[in-house]
């Protein structure tokens, strides 16, 4: 009875372990078909996006960035592809300078090449792809990817490139394009959603000039591609894609040729020209000197190339044009007469008797040697540049007259040029000395005023935009670069000068006494050696503008001041007479006399424009060393004259 109660036990214990097993094993199976169904079901989209996710990957498409041309249809910016070797930081297996050093026993790296990748490597992108060499060749290419194996983290990427044809020439207006850095991509940040998608597997943008005032313009619209990758992460197939649509050509106003001229005639020298079409704001030419090379900037600039450019005394990054400011010295005189034309403060009859001194405050303000005195009217006052009438018209207008009557005319504030970076300048009055050095105005800081000294200091830019609002009889146009956008899809073009401003309500008879007062400048003043022989009228102003003070009782000696502490040469001009078409200044820095650098770099403009002539070569070398007057040996027509690494035009070709 034992035994068979015992195996009754043991039969129904082996049955209840064997009802929990099958209870175990059926609640396990149980939870797995409800995974299944979890997954297959509840998570099927999620996980299929997924998969898909890893299987199909999309690729931005890079648009082509859109072109810059001159007003004639020659190109100043453009694209070209070629291969490069990159590395990704992050994705290598060994340290880089030994991975490099490696790589050159497949590929040529130089030094500057080895500078180039550190810089980039130093703005904190180690995650990005970055480019090692540049322009491979096919030979080189192929030996690269023979050995790829070997270089884990390094590979040949195809990509489009920017090119400045014309190297320096027009370099701070064109500007340039750089890899998107740090601070480029926390800026992006705060775009809209649609524009930073527009900028996926973008790695350059604007950075200087029109390439970054016009950047939306020039990128284009991204397009992508779908493709089926392997595990390796490398594509097999292409499953849709949509293409990119090119930037935007910007056509400009500029004649490209009438810049290099301007260049040429610069040299070494530094300084600035701008030339305006006044009747619709056009800018002509955009010249600072020194320039650089744009293309030193495309690849990513090396170290000792940057250096050069940002330690150099020349300053040959900075744009003169726009942001160089400079008291404007004798050029000033016209627009100081038209103020008080319209003020009333003088008639043109108004007869002061020139000393060659003036005297207020316990203190002389002086005149150069070459002035002659006598009784001035305000013809004769611009034509022979008299400062005693000007020291007396500041001190009769007063500080504040004085700005109200300039400030219309944009000195001392941004005129608007579609460029960046433009500056103020400085129309001094009497507030802005209290709020700007906490001192009240004194009234002898006014006298220097009239003659375009003390506190005065504008741009190239506002003085040409001035003269051509005076020659213009009040008129106003906002300067443009960029003369008209065309679409790259439809071929359509969109205009962009020619934007009026407001006009100033200048009398006729006030406007026809200043111009025929710097008309007389031309054949009777300062720069009649100059523009002798002239198959045009003009009419202009020189000016000598102080770069440094001098000391109570010290004479201005040029031999004996260091280059650049010498005086400033200064030329405001317009032609024809009649009807104005261009209207310029022109600054050559530390070059003395306005007459001798700046007034014959403005006689070879106007012979351009209006003649459709160059320089000889023997005249071009006489302007560069300052030491031309009127132009000398045989002038050459327009056609003659060819930009850098240009082949010569047919002989249908047109002039300009």
């Amino acid at each position: 009875m034992t035994f068979f109660d015992d195996g009754i036990g043991a039969l129904l214990r082996f049955r209840l372990r064997l009802f929990v097993a099958a209870g175990f094993v059926l609640t396990c199976f149980a939870l797995l078909v409800a995974r299944l169904l979890y997954l297959q079901v509840g998570k099927h989209e999620e996980l299929l996006a997924a998969a898909e996710s890893n299987r199909v990957t999309v690729l931005p498409i890079t648009p082509n960035r859109g072109l810059i041309k001159d007003r004639n249809g020659v190109v100043l910016a453009t694209n070209y592809s070629a291969y490069t070797l990159e590395i990704t930081p992050s994705q290598t297996t060994q340290e880089l300078e030994a991975l490099i050093d490696e790589l050159a026993t497949v590929v040529p790296i130089d030094a500057k090449d080895r500078r180039r990748f550190a810089r980039l490597l130093a703005d904190g992108k180690r995650f990005d792809s970055l480019p090692i060499r540049t322009r491979l060749s096919d030979e080189e290419v192929a030996r690269f990817v023979a050995q790829r194996w070997r270089f884990p983290g390094v590979d040949v990427q195809a990509r489009l490139f920017r090119q400045y044809p014309l190297g320096e020439v027009g370099s701070h207006l064109i500007g340039y394009i750089g890899r998107v850095s740090a601070k480029d991509r926390e800026a992006m940040e705060d775009w809209d959603d649609e524009r930073q998608a527009n900028y996926r597997g973008t790695d350059y943008i604007g950075k200087l000039g029109l390439e970054q005032a016009y950047e939306d313009v020039l990128h284009g619209i991204t397009g992508f591609q779908q493709v089926e990758t392997s595990a390796g992460g490398r594509a097999v197939r292409r499953l849709s894609s949509r293409p990119s649509t090119p930037g935007k050509t910007l056509h400009l106003s500029i004649d490209i040729r009438l810049q290099y001229l301007v260049e040429q005639m610069f040299g070494n020298r530094r300084g600035a020209l701008v030339a305006l079409d006044p009747r619709n704001g056009e800018v002509l030419a955009f010249v600072s000197k020194p320039d650089f090379d744009p293309n030193l900037f495309v690849d990513g600039i090396d170290q000792d190339s940057w250096r050069a450019l940002n330690e150099s005394p020349d300053k040959p990054l900075l744009n003169r044009a726009i942001r160089g400011t400079y008291p404007p010295g004798s050029t000033y005189k016209p627009f100081m007469a038209l103020g008080a034309l319209n003020t009333g403060a003088r008639t043109p009859d108004t007869i002061v008797n020139d000393t060659l001194v003036y005297s207020f405050g316990g203190r002389n303000f002086g005149s150069p040697e070459n002035e002659r005195g006598g009784a001035m009217n305000m013809r004769r006052s611009i034509v022979e540049s008299s400062n005693v009438y000007y020291y007396s018209l500041a001190h009769l207008m007063g500080v504040d007259t004085i700005h109200a009557q300039m400030a219309p005319l944009g000195l001392g504030q941004r005129t608007g040029i579609d460029l960046p970076g433009e500056v103020t300048g400085l129309l001094p009055s009497m507030a802005w000395k209290e709020k700007a050095l906490k001192q009240k105005w004194f009234p002898g800081e006014t006298i220097s005023l009239g003659i375009g000294q003390g506190y005065n200091a504008f741009t190239p830019l506002q003085v040409a935009t001035a003269t051509a609002t005076l020659v213009a009889g009040g008129q106003r146009y906002r300067p443009r670069l960029v003369r008209e956008i065309e679409d790259h899809v439809t071929h359509t073009r969109e205009r962009r000068s020619g934007e009026a401003l407001p006009p100033i309500p200048y009398k006729p008879e006030h406007i026809a006494v200043v111009k025929e007062a710097l008309h007389g400048v031309t054949y009777q003043g300062t720069s009649t050696r100059v523009f002798a022989g002239a198959p045009y009228a003009s009419g202009g102003k020189t000016g000598t503008a102080q770069a440094v003070g001098l000391r109570k009782g010290q004479k201005y000696n040029a031999g004996q001041m260091a280059e650049y502490q010498r005086d400033h040469s200064w030329y405001m001009a317009f032609a024809p007479v009649d009807e104005p078409q261009v209207a310029l200044a022109v600054i050559v820095e530390n070059a003395g006399f306005g007459a001798v650098a700046a007034a014959p770099i403005a006689r070879r403009v106007f012979d351009y424009l209006l003649h459709g002539v160059v320089p000889s070569e023997e005249d071009l070398a006489l302007v560069r060393e300052g030491k031309a007057a009127a132009p000398v040996g045989t002038p050459r027509p327009i056609r003659e004259w060819r930009l850098p690494n240009e082949a010569p035009l047919p002989a249908s070709g047109a002039s300009r």
